[in-house]
């Protein structure tokens, strides 16, 4: 095959993805009715996982509990951008909710909610030192999502040793 094949061949095949990608937005967002969807749930509840695993209780009804109100900081976080800004996420979300877009973005084969954490820190990991520029910017969306809405709570900043604001 001759160079200009190869270029074909690319453009093409980038016109098809963008195009699925496009239609899996369409078909599947990520932001419905003001808050997260079922998908975009599960993708911000394992990168909650991924990102703030030493910052979460350990197990059991306290770690449900912390990951519940991660995806209620979340909404209304999500709620206040503009609305260009949660169409741009509502589109990424949808893809990453998908099992062709989790692995071709972030590498992972298991399902968001199967996903252990060791597995989610792997997959962030290898995204965050990936050579692609598009992979990287998945990555620094989902932590820094995850971490605006983690430290909004006054709470949670003993957590990473910031004991709060002092008075002047």
């Amino acid at each position: 095959m001759q160079r200009r094949g190869f270029l074909k061949l690319g453009i093409g095949a980038a016109v098809v993805v963008g195009v699925a990608g496009a239609g899996v937005a369409l078909i599947r967002p990520g932001w419905v009715d003001g808050k997260l969807s079922p998908g975009a749930r599960d993708v911000m509840r394992a990168a909650a996982v991924g990102v703030l695993a030493e910052l979460l209780p350990a197990a059991g009804p306290a770690r449900e509990s912390a990951l519940e109100a991660q995806l209620a900081r979340l909404d209304a976080t999500v709620a206040a951008f503009p609305a260009a800004t949660r169409k741009e996420l509502s589109d990424a979300l949808g893809l990453l909710s998908t099992a062709a877009g989790r692995y071709a973005l972030v590498g992972l084969g298991t399902a968001w909610p199967e996903a252990k954490a060791t597995e989610l820190q792997a997959a962030f990991n290898a995204m965050r030192l990936s050579g692609s520029q598009t992979r990287q910017q998945v990555y620094h969306a989902l932590r820094d999502l995850s971490c605006i809405a983690f430290f909004t709570e006054p709470g949670n900043w003993p957590l990473a040793g910031y004991p709060g604001p002092r008075d002047i």
